[in-house]
């Protein structure tokens, strides 16, 4: 050891201890036990921050690595580079690093041969804090270096002690926000505190709904728990907190106090004998913020929960009520489902007797007007007129027993048709001729023309019955002296029945109610004829039976109207 290391012994009343808690640990490692008496009596007063030095010590670098594997608080350790092998110490700075994991101990190598190992390639190779030969190492020296690097440990250590601190709030947010109860997540928040600030105390955690509210206490810790509020002054605790606006000592509690953004105060006291340190304190601002927020965020859930389970009651009593009301519409419905079906049983009953006597009358009212001409003229007059009132009485009972049977087919749900193959071009020509003399009373034009035959697969009388619908209504829309066209013929793999007419045609009110029951065209029959409102309603039905679709043209190739029924022809299915 150079000379000027060494220091005479002081007067026992200068040895006398100085008072300071011991607190930064340095590391000796070096093979000369010289060294390691003349490092301790140096900085036998040593003292930074009002704590003194905790010295350990080891003689190779094996020793060295074990002992700080041991004590990984170690602030500074002084290593020599020259032990058991010349490299001793610059392997063992590298292990510290890499397999220790020890990123905050300050390492200053100390070597007697700085050749063998030069500085600026150490500095450079290894993660080092400070590099110095032995013979520059002096007491004053050390002392300097010492310190400087025991502050930078200290700064470090706050910032990893910060970091850590960070990640554990993040962390206990994430299980704060997850808490639905006030009680649960004051209980939680009291835990996390404590891990957070690395202590074990007793705690409680008091909550007022606002600045002189009642408080309450939500949760407690240690003796908190057993013994409720353990004598201390709730108002008074919350005052001194709420004033200080920052963690305040107040008999022998650590208080701090929050405020959440719907105006609720939180107290939490830690029953502590240190005052936080400067890193805890800034950790526990950190984590109010979060606090506040948790808080709410319970305060709202249980708003909510409750909000819900009156809505859920309510939704229930609905849903009651309308399962009920629901229950009475399907009886209601199955009643006038039933009577429905009866009423058009009635009505055909009633249309199917009436038709036949009514077709007697027409027949004997024609033989009549034939004998009316064997009649002398007095009577012939006479008796034309009665002849005629009977005629025009059963027509106008055939009409009625066609609205009669319209109605009841309109109405029924369960229209049935029965399939065959069947020639629409042949049903078409032969129902439009059925209409010639209707025609021809109201000197009408009536053109018939059919490309056939069209084989489709369908009910013929439902068929014929749509297509006379079309047909008449043409009849009936246009003027005398007008013209109907009847066009069946092939289009794109379907069978196409169009009936046109010269007629005024129809507005766009017309198409938009067109196939509707009871629905009347804005245009009026030409002789007076009686419409029900019932035809298209009848041909829509029809033709989606047959998985077919009507075509309208407000102005067809007449002027008028043009209604075209397409049906899928056999030979493409």
């Amino acid at each position: 050891m150079p000379s000027d290391f060494l220091e005479f012994a002081e007067p026992e009343a200068d040895r006398a201890q100085s008072g300071n808690k011991t607190g930064w640990k340095l590391a000796v490692i070096d093979d000369d036990e010289a060294v390691h008496e003349g490092t301790r009596f140096a900085l036998r007063h040593f003292a930074i921050h009002g704590y003194g030095l905790e010295l350990i010590g080891a003689h190779s670098a094996a020793q060295g690595f074990e002992l700080l594997k041991a004590n990984p608080d170690t602030a500074v350790v002084l290593l020599d580079v020259v032990m058991e092998t010349e490299d001793a110490g610059l392997k063992l700075a590298k292990a510290i690093r890499e397999e220790l994991k020890n990123e905050l101990i300050r390492i200053i190598l100390r070597t007697g041969q700085p050749g063998q190992a030069p500085e600026r390639q150490v500095v450079v190779d290894y993660d080092i804090n400070d590099y110095k030969a032995k013979t520059e190492l002096t007491a004053d020296k050390l002392f300097t270096t010492l310190t400087a690097a025991f502050r930078s440990y200290d700064h470090l250590k706050r910032l990893d002690d910060t970091r850590i601190g960070l990640e554990m709030i993040v962390g206990a947010s994430a299980s704060l926000f997850d808490d639905r109860s006030l009680k649960t997540l004051a209980q939680g928040v009291l835990i996390q505190i404590s891990a957070l600030l690395e202590i074990e105390t007793d705690g409680i955690l008091i909550m007022r709904e606002a600045c002189g509210a009642s408080p309450l206490v939500l949760a407690g810790l240690g003796k908190f728990e057993t013994d409720g509020e353990n004598g201390i002054d709730r108002s008074e605790l919350f005052a001194k907190a709420a004033a200080a606006g920052r963690p305040v000592r107040s008999d022998g509690l650590v208080c701090l106090f929050v405020k959440t953004g719907s105006g609720a105060e939180i107290l939490v006291a830690l029953a502590t004998e240190d005052d936080l340190t400067e890193t805890q304190a800034s950790l526990v601002s950190v984590f109010s913020a979060k606090l506040a927020i948790a808080f709410d965020n319970a305060r709202l859930y249980d708003e909510l929960r409750l909000a819900n389970e009156e809505l859920e009651e309510r939704v229930a009593r609905r849903t009651r009520e309308l399962a009920s009301a629901n229950e009475r519409l399907e009886a209601q419905g199955a009643l006038l489902k039933r009577v429905n079906a009866f009423k058009n049983e009635i009505l055909g009953t009633i249309a199917h007797d009436l038709k036949n006597p009514i077709a007697v009358i027409l027949g004997r009212s024609e033989m009549l007007t034939n004998l009316n001409e064997s009649l002398d003229e007095p009577l012939r007059e006479r008796f034309a007129k009665q002849v005629g009132h009977i005629r025009a009485s059963a027509e106008r009972m055939t009409r009625i027993v066609d609205m009669s049977i319209a109605d009841a087919l309109a109405d029924a749900l369960d229209i049935s048709v029965e399939r065959r193959p069947v020639d629409l071009a042949a049903i078409a020509a032969t129902t439009a001729e059925l209409s010639r003399t209707l025609a021809e009373r109201k000197e009408q034009r009536l053109a018939v023309s059919t490309e056939g035959p069209l084989a489709v697969e369908g009910d013929p009388d439902r068929l014929a019955e749509a297509i006379d619908n079309l047909v008449s209504n043409a009849l009936k829309y246009t003027p005398l002296g007008g013209e109907i066209r009847v066009e069946a013929a092939r289009l794109d793999g379907k069978a196409r029945v169009t009936v046109a007419d010269s007629g005024p045609g129809l507005n766009s009110q017309d198409t938009a109610r067109l196939f509707g029951r009871f629905q009347r065209l804005s245009a009026q029959p030409t002789a007076g004829e009686s419409s029900t409102g019932l035809g298209l309603s009848i041909v829509s039905k029809i033709v989606e039976l047959h998985q077919g679709e009507i075509v309208v043209e407000e102005k067809g190739p007449l002027g008028g109207a043009s209604f075209s029924i397409l049906i899928p022809l056999l030979e493409t299915r």
